[in-house]
C-alpha cells in the first residue's frame, strides 16, 4: 500500500506563495514515494491542529507543515499527544522562521524545502510539553516576554523587540523583575528576574548565538534566567550574546541544561509564551520529551554542535547592533 502525506499549508503565508506553488509542492511529494493531499487552514480555532490528529489517526506516514512557526506549532500540538505519530515536513512561509532555520530547511523558495524530502535525511527531534499544551522552540515566563503581545508582528525577532524597547519609551516603566520560583532538575532559583527562557533549538528570534551550545535531540532544553531588568544592562547583555556567546558565564544571567522545570509567580502574575504566543499563566511545568517526533531535515548540513550559517544581512544587523550598544553607558 502506498503511503500518504498531507500537506497542511496556510493560504495567507509567504504572500501567498505557498498557494501559487502548491501544485509543484504536490508533486516533490508524490516523487518521494506518497500518496499527497492538501489541506488549507481557516480562521477557525484550531485548524491546523484538528486536521493533523486527524490525518494521524487516520493513518497517514507523513505530515507536512506549511507555513510560519505558528502552523508548524500547531501541527505539533495536534500529533505530539499521539502514541502513534506521523513523520513531519516543514515548508517555511513566515517571518522568522526559527524551526526551519535550525534544521537547515531553505527558507526562500518553498518548492526547495520541499526537495528536502527527496534526500530522505530525517532527525527526531525534542518537543516541549507545557501543562496541556506542546511547543517547538520557545517557551518563556515574566514581564519582558509579556511585552512581546503589545509589538507588531514584523518586529517579534529577538533584536527587532530590543530596538521597539528602546524607541517605545512609554514602555519602558514597564519593564521590572517579578518574583519568580523556578525549579529545574535538582535546582531551584528563588528571586527576583525579568524573564526566563527554556530553549528547544539554537534559533531564538532570527539569532543563532543566543543557545550557543544548543543541541536538537539530546532531551535538555536550555534554561536562560535574565536577572536584571535594567534595559542598558539588558542591551549590554545581547551585545554579548552577538560577541562569541559569551553572555553565558555573565552573573546577571543563569544558563542551564535542564530536563524539567517547574514555574510558579510568587506574588504576581505570570503569563507564559510558548512559541510567541500566550500561552497559559503559571504555574506551570515544563518536559523536555527527547526525540519526540521524526523531522524530514538537512541533516548534513547541520553542524555536530547545531550552530549554523548567518547570513550577510544578519551579520550587518548585528554589527550594527554592537556599535550602538557600545556607545550607551554601563547604567541607565
Amino acid at each position: 500500500m502506498r503511503k500518504r502525506a498531507r500537506v497542511i499549508y496556510n493560504p495567507t503565508s509567504g504572500r501567498e506563495l505557498l498557494k501559487q506553488k502548491l501544485v509543484d509542492i504536490l508533486n516533490i511529494f508524490e516523487q518521494a514515494g506518497y500518496e499527497t493531499s492538501a489541506y488549507a487552514t481557516t480562521a477557525a480555532k484550531d485548524s491546523a491542529k484538528n486536521e493533523a490528529r486527524r490525518a494521524a489517526e487516520d493513518g497517514f506516514e507523513l505530515v507536512v507543515a506549511a507555513g510560519g512557526d505558528g502552523t508548524i506549532n500547531e501541527v505539533v500540538n495536534g500529533i505530539a499527544p499521539l502514541k502513534k505519530r506521523p513523520k513531519m515536513a516543514i515548508i517555511p512561509a513566515g517571518t522568522t522562521n526559527d524551526y526551519a532555520r535550525a534544521l537547515h530547511i531553505p527558507r526562500e523558495d518553498p518548492v526547495d524545502a520541499a526537495k528536502v524530502v527527496l534526500k530522505k535525511q530525517t532527525i527526531r527531534m525534542d518537543i516541549g510539553r507545557a501543562g496541556d499544551n506542546y511547543f517547538i522552540n520557545i517557551a518563556a515566563g515574566g514581564l519582558l516576554t509579556e511585552l512581546t503581545y503589545d509589538v507588531p508582528s514584523d518586529l517579534k525577532t529577538f533584536f527587532g523587540y530590543l530596538a521597539y524597547l528602546v524607541r517605545g519609551a512609554e514602555l519602558l516603566p514597564r519593564i521590572k523583575p517579578i518574583q519568580m520560583d523556578l525549579k529545574y532538575d535538582n535546582e531551584e532559583f528563588k528571586g527576583k528576574a525579568s524573564m526566563f527562557f527554556l530553549a528547544l533549538t539554537n534559533s531564538v528570534g532570527g539569532f543563532e548565538q543566543i543557545v550557543p551550545d544548543a543541541s536538537l535531540d539530546d532531551g535538555k532544553f536550555t534554561l536562560i534566567i535574565v536577572k536584571t531588568s535594567n534595559l542598558v544592562e539588558i542591551l549590554h547583555l545581547a551585545s554579548k550574546v552577538l560577541n562569541g556567546g559569551r553572555h553565558v558565564d555573565d552573573p546577571r544571567i543563569v544558563y542551564k541544561k535542564v530536563r524539567k522545570v517547574t514555574a510558579k509567580p510568587v506574588h504576581d502574575r505570570m503569563q507564559i509564551n510558548l512559541d510567541g504566543e500566550y500561552g497559559g499563566d503559571a504555574p506551570m511545568t515544563f518536559v523536555d520529551l527527547k526525540q519526540h517526533i521524526e523531522f524530514f531535515a538537512n541533516t548534513d548540513e547541520i553542524p555536530d554542535d547545531a550552530y549554523s550559517e548567518e547570513t550577510n544581512e544578519m551579520r550587518r544587523v548585528e554589527k550594527n547592533f554592537v556599535k550602538g550598544v557600545d556607545k550607551l553607558p554601563d547604567k541607565e
